[in-house]
């Protein structure tokens, strides 16, 4: 985040905030075992038998990361593709919470590794 500090006619200070993209992944967690409810909410597959699963959530910048780390996170591990948003750079997957973490491990290394990102840590709740 970029802060450019500019003082108006009036003499008073404004303050203008820009972000500014990176290569970066901004939030990666894991939500073990949630309600059945948050999975209708983020209208995942109901016909899908969520017992003893979790959800991933991962947020990349740039947005179009996210075509990168969801092919990564079905390929590394058994997780099932929830949703992916090119324009926002968000992925969700369900699956166990090992699948999970495993698929959220892979793309942080991937994209540190090979495309010299900056990664977040994966939090669990």
């Amino acid at each position: 985040m970029e802060f450019d500090k500019l003082t108006s006619n009036d003499g008073k200070m404004r303050i203008i905030q820009e972000s500014v993209p990176g290569k970066q992944i901004t939030l990666s967690h894991i939500i073990a075992n949630p309600d059945k409810l948050l999975y209708r909410k983020l209208g995942l597959d109901p016909s899908v038998d969520y017992s003893a699963t979790a959800i991933g959530i991962m947020t990349l910048c740039p947005s179009e990361t996210a075509i990168i780390a969801a092919d990564i996170c079905m390929k590394s591990s058994g997780a099932r593709l929830g949703f992916v948003d090119r324009f926002s750079g968000t992925v969700i997957i369900t699956g166990t919470v090992s699948e999970v973490e495993s698929a959220l491990t892979a793309v942080n290394e991937f994209v540190s590794a090979k495309l010299g990102f900056t990664v977040c840590d994966i939090t669990k709740t």
